[in-house]
């Protein structure tokens, strides 16, 4: 048994990351710190100091394991993997933690080209974002290439031209003027790549302006089919433009703009990528976790998350105030970005009037997002309460857990979990289990394996759900006691025609009144374990039949299989077909087609 008070004796006095576990062995918090020894001692002293979230994380602590760094840096990087990683539920954490499109020039490359990446490499080229409107990346390129007639493909263009190569069709189309074929000027070409990026770095209107002339000048001497052309690309461009939106900004630097609005326990950070002096966009991020955190924390921990899944970092940060580790953040995006990186938080000025915009849009979201949440939790609210109510429970069901057990005949048995978090549906918690000990039909044993699974994984519920009556209950509730948990355990049992009746346990049975809330948030949450069961049960044996049919027949391989699936949909409309619908399928003859129905027809 893992003994607190003697590892606290060891802790080494240095830099480094120590990671918090309860009594299932699941990490529950993950944290950095100058001096392990200091640090982590600090949350088994006296705890009249502490926040209620830090108090209510201790009481869970079983055991702890720590890590050491040569640096505070490095324990900085490493606690924003761990969090990552293990989603510990005291921490603050970033729902979000997707990467943003850039557009992407290909300098490095001969004739280079322009396209969508999600990676920065260091190979030459000149990236431009990150952009957070997908579409406005896709509208973009869409009109770069109705413009230029760069090419698309990636091929080598020099060995292309050694073995002459024949030109695509987006030559043949006047998509591409044909670097492949040798006879296109690089000088010309590069003209094109150089507008794109003179585009692309936000000074549109000298490109434009730079047009314009050129235009004039074809038409002055009379040449109106250059000049066209010129009008035909002034135009596109004012629509790119346009569609984009962008603002100016009085600098021509790389600034992401943070600021944040908060309640006890939601958070919204906002985010505007400025870049080139011009608003590319912004971004809205949900926080979890926030309860009992202060503002700098939760600040700090956002910006640790979200920086470290970047590719690219701004030159400056512009925040609304400071925030914890702000001087070891500030070297470790300068570190990732290869220079210096600056955070500000500006108290007049310019600057502090867009963070005071940025606030304003992160205050707005969080409303619209809170009304709405709000609006879904009262919903379910309610039939929680009744339930709590009903059953006679003191604690709020914060979790439930629903379980239900499938099989045809005996075959392939399944059992699967559902799980509810403030009466909502909470689908990443789902779970399947494959039964693995019980043979036949024995829906009770079956279902004693999988909670007796369940419950050796933590994170227990408030309340537990059994798709069945008195014989799963009594089942389950055996295997309660020998795991020494006391869970609040009801069956839901059915009417004769299979709709959902009431509730049971090994004392009382309660019948639900088919009008009210509480007896739809039930049949709901019977439908769903029911459905979710039913599914996984047909894509196992879906998958088994596929197998066991078509796998064990001589001359029948990967792409024959396929090609028969494809067309025919399923086994039992293989097996129903002609010889001259199977003789179709390209490799197929009369013999095979035979042989493939005879073995079909034994199969049951």
């Amino acid at each position: 048994m893992f003994d607190i008070k003697a590892h606290l004796k060891i802790l080494p006095d240095s830099p480094g990351v120590y990671i918090m576990k309860d009594k299932y062995d699941n990490v529950i918090y993950v944290g950095k710190a100058v001096s392990l020894k200091n640090r982590v001692r600090q949350y088994f002293q006296s705890s009249k100091n502490h926040a209620d979230k830090v108090k209510s994380m201790v009481k869970n602590i079983s055991s702890f394991e720590y890590i050491m760094t040569d640096s505070e840096l490095e324990a900085l990087i490493l606690e924003c993997n761990l969090i990552k990683k293990y989603k510990p539920k005291y921490n603050v954490l970033l729902r979000d933690d997707k990467t943003y499109p850039y557009i992407k020039v290909t300098v490095n490359e001969s004739y280079p080209r322009v396209i969508k990446t999600r990676r920065i490499l260091k190979d030459g080229a000149k990236y431009f974002g990150p952009y957070s409107n997908v579409s406005a990346v896709n509208d973009t390129l869409e009109a770069i290439r109705n413009i230029y007639q760069l090419r698309t493909c990636n091929i080598d263009i020099d060995k292309a031209i050694r073995q002459g190569n024949r030109p695509c069709l987006n030559y043949h189309i006047k998509r591409c003027t044909g670097p492949c074929t040798g006879r296109v000027d690089r000088a010309e070409y590069m003209d094109m790549v150089n507008e794109i990026t003179l585009f692309l770095s936000g000074k549109q209107e000298n490109l434009i302006d730079t047009m314009t002339q050129r235009m004039k000048y074809y038409s002055d001497n009379l040449m109106f089919e250059e000049a066209a052309k010129f009008r035909d690309k002034i135009s596109s461009l004012n629509d790119v433009i346009e569609k984009q939106k962008i603002s100016n900004v009085q600098n021509n630097s790389d600034q992401d703009v943070i600021a944040m609005a908060n309640t006890e326990d939601e958070a919204c950070v906002q985010v505007f990528f400025i870049r080139n002096g011009k608003i590319s966009g912004r971004e809205n991020f949900m926080l979890e976790g926030v309860q009992g955190s202060d503002r700098e924390v939760i600040l700090g921990s956002f910006i640790k998350q979200f920086y470290m899944s970047q590719e690219y970092i701004p030159k400056e940060l512009i925040v609304e105030e400071s925030f914890m580790d702000l001087e070891i953040v500030t070297e470790m995006l300068s570190s990732k970005r290869g220079t210096n990186v600056s955070i500000r938080v500006p108290q007049k000025g310019e600057k502090r009037a867009l963070i005071l915009m940025v606030r304003k849009n992160a205050d707005e979201y969080l409303t619209k997002f809170g009304d709405l949440k709000k609006r879904k939790y009262e919903k379910s609210l309610g039939a929680l309460e009744e339930l709590k109510e009903l059953l006679g429970l003191d604690s709020m069901l914060n979790r439930i857990e629903a379980y239900d057990i499938s099989n045809i005949q005996g075959v392939d048995s399944i059992g699967t979990m559902v799980v509810y978090t403030n009466g909502l549906k909470d689908k990443k918690e789902y779970r399947r289990f494959k039964i693995k000990t019980v043979e036949g039909a024995d829906d009770y044993a079956s279902m004693a394996e999988i909670l007796d699974r369940r419950l050796k994984h933590g994170n227990l519920p408030d309340l537990i759900l059994l798709d069945g009556g008195k014989g799963q209950v009594s089942a389950v509730k055996k295997v309660l006691d020998e795991n020494g948990e006391d869970i609040p355990l009801w069956g839901m049992y059915k009417d004769n025609r299979h709709r959902t009746k009431g509730l049971v346990n090994s004392e009382m049975e309660i019948e639900l009144d088919n009008t009210s809330g509480i007896y739809r948030f039930v049949a709901s949450i019977q439908e769903e374990v029911h459905n979710y069961s039913v599914s996984y049960h047909r894509s196992l044996r879906d998958k088994k039949m596929t197998k066991s049919a078509l796998d064990d027949i001589s001359g029948v391989g990967p792409k024959k299989k396929k090609a028969l699936m494809e067309k025919f949909g399923d086994i039992d409309s293989i097996k129903n077909s002609k010889v001259e619908d199977l003789v179709s399928i390209k490799g197929i003859n009369e013999e095979l087609a035979k042989s493939i129905l005879k073995h079909l027809k034994k199969v049951r």
